[in-house]
């Protein structure tokens, strides 16, 4: 990867509908070459995908809950089942194994405090293995970054 690939990347991290040929002018190429270079890029797994950021609290889910969760054991099986429950829930959106105290952390988004203690006592406290959760709920996003390229 060279700095024509990094600026294809960043560029398209700002604006993914741009066209070949905007794209083309931003990084100083020809059309062709920074397709090609594109094509590239995907399939050496670069680039995974492309997406449209939906404002959550306008898609009418605009309450967020950062959940801990530790499970009884962390085993392959355990943690393979607790994987596989999560991506079944809609209402995670996102979903890290951790270090530290908690073995996983899960954010939930939901339309309000009701449905998230609905799927609280009614969904996620039914996964077996789980041994506790903590939730919190974040007063604001501070920072929204994308992956930093340099």
């Amino acid at each position: 990867m060279d700095t024509i690939d990094l600026k294809i990347l960043k560029a398209l991290q700002q604006d993914a509908r741009l066209t070949h040929q905007d794209l083309s002018d931003l990084v100083g190429l020809s059309p062709t070459p920074c397709a090609r270079r594109i094509r590239k890029l995907e399939q050496d797994g670069m680039i995974t995908g492309y997406t449209a950021q939906i404002d959550e609290k306008k898609a009418g889910f605009g309450f967020s809950v950062f959940v801990s969760v530790q499970l009884d054991q962390q085993v392959d099986d355990r943690l393979q089942d607790f994987e596989a429950e999560v991506r079944r829930f809609p209402e995670i959106v996102d979903c890290w194994l951790m270090t530290g105290r908690f073995d996983y952390l899960v954010r939930v988004a939901v339309h309000d405090l009701n449905e998230f203690e609905r799927f609280l006592t009614g969904r996620l406290n039914k996964v077996a293995g789980i041994a506790s959760l903590e939730s919190a709920i974040p007063i604001r996003r501070v920072k929204n970054a994308a992956t930093r390229l340099e």
